[in-house]
């Protein structure tokens, strides 16, 4: 199933809710040691789960930059598809775009844009419209 951000009328497609589980999953795998949305709770806790408010919308900026410049340091092949089971793989595996260089530009969204680019739109957008985010 499809799952986007939604702001009021506004929706930005990502692509499969595995996908999205899997660029959560990557960062609290790799950034966060002691444990899921312990350093990153705007993003890991309030967006994953649906709602991020817009009034957290500056704090969840200041950590995707964070998550953004970190995971710069990881390459491809160190993305996590599922957090809760760690055997489980991508479903191209390692059939990857050559574009595609560590794991702060592994995420692409069904429409070929990067993930973490769109967002930072939707966070944007959010503080344009003062409307909260939701993941529908």
């Amino acid at each position: 199933m499809s799952v986007g951000f939604k702001i009021d009328f506004l929706r930005y497609e990502i692509g499969h809710g595995d996908f999205l589980h899997s660029f959560f999953s990557t960062i609290s795998y790799h950034l966060e040691p002691e444990g899921w949305g312990t350093k990153y709770p705007y993003l890991l806790n309030h967006l994953y789960n649906g709602k991020l408010c817009v009034t957290d919308v500056a704090k969840a900026v200041t950590e995707l930059e964070e998550v953004r410049s970190k995971l710069t340091h990881f390459s491809p092949n160190e993305v996590i598809w599922d957090i809760e089971n760690l055997n489980k793989k991508p479903p191209w595996g390692t059939n990857i775009s050559g574009d595609i260089t560590n794991l702060s530009n592994y995420f692409v969204t069904s429409d070929g844009r990067d993930l973490f680019d769109v967002i930072f739109v939707t966070f944007k957008d959010s503080q344009d419209l003062k409307v909260n985010i939701e993941i529908e």
